[in-house]
């Protein structure tokens, strides 16, 4: 009958649709589980590309280099990636699939530290070999935009994935030191592991060029999620009641939990209040409230209006 198959054609298309749901979500898995050896900044960066190319109708990818990161003087991303031998990449992704060119894009922004050894503040070598996950955000953010065009979705997205590697060497950040980032803003680097946070500054200051409509930040930026929060839930900080509302609904359906945290002043303080530099990249009192810490050293590089952005955090040990 008529009904029977506009039931089955329901249910192909339902299958369809959730095959390519679980297609994006095994690309970043992948990603973040395979070796770092394996997936440099350079390997993430053309594994995205390769994704996408079916799609290059409506995808444009720019694999950005080292000497265009020094033209857009981005001097917190290259304060982390000078330390290792692997050249950095900053990828930008741009989904148009909203036939009105006019339509202000989603921004996601996402952590691409292929490999963390926490720099010269070496992380101990006991579960090391996980931090080929801390990327986790990049992986995120690119995958779901090879899922939205995949999907054909009627909106604009803009992805940007600032890539390296974090690791010691004689060209490495040292505590202490001062660097400046895009917005100008000078950065006292106090612990080289806290270094999700001066990549993503400098993201978050280039995201703002493209006025879009709300700015959206994944990471495994600090284990004191884990501290806070452990495996139940992801963290979400947000300036927006609106956005916080659409995120939990979204939890709610696909099973991934979140919990809002707070992003108080008196966090800022903790992170303004420093000796050398106008921000320091770890909170006066170290790991006491360090997601929200982290969360506010962040808000330092973000100028969108009132209910614009939010962050993700992840767990990064």
């Amino acid at each position: 009958s008529t009904n029977s198959a506009q039931l089955l054609g329901g249910c192909v298309s339902g299958w369809e649709k959730g095959v390519l749901y679980g297609e994006g979500q095994n690309l970043a898995r992948y990603l973040m589980e395979a070796p770092a050896n394996h997936v440099t900044p350079s390997v993430f960066a053309d594994t995205i590309t390769n994704r996408l190319a079916p799609y290059a109708d409506h995808v444009t990818v720019h694999k950005r280099s080292q000497e265009w990161i020094e033209e857009q003087q981005m001097g917190a991303f290259l304060s982390v990636s000078k330390g290792s031998e692997e050249p950095p990449v900053f990828l930008e992704l741009h989904y148009n699939g909203c036939p009105d060119n006019a339509q202000c894009p989603l921004l996601l922004v996402g952590k691409g530290i292929t490999f963390d050894s926490g720099g010269i503040s070496l992380k101990p070598p006991s579960g090391m070999d996980a931090m080929r996950a801390d990327m986790g955000g990049a992986a995120t953010v690119c995958s779901a935009i090879v899922t939205a065009a995949a999907l054909n979705l009627p909106i604009n997205i803009i992805g940007l994935a600032p890539l390296c590697e974090n690791m010691p060497s004689g060209k490495a950040n040292k505590p202490g030191d001062v660097v400046t980032a895009k917005n100008g803003k000078t950065i006292q680097v106090d612990n080289t592991d806290a270094e999700g946070r001066l990549i993503l500054a400098d993201a978050l200051c280039y995201a703002h060029s493209f006025n879009p409509r709300a700015i959206v930040n994944a990471a495994t930026l600090t284990g004191a999620m884990d501290v806070a929060l452990g495996s139940a839930a992801t963290g979400v900080f947000t300036n927006s009641d609106w956005l916080w509302e659409q995120l939990h609904k979204a939890s709610v359906v696909t099973g991934d939990r979140v919990w809002r945290m707070p992003l108080f002043q008196h966090y800022t303080r903790q992170v303004t209040d420093c000796q050398l530099a106008d921000l320091n990249n770890v909170g006066k009192y170290s790991r006491s409230g360090g997601a929200c810490t982290a969360a506010a050293f962040l808000r330092e590089f973000v100028t969108a209006p009132i209910g614009r952005t939010w962050t993700s955090q992840g767990d990064d040990q």
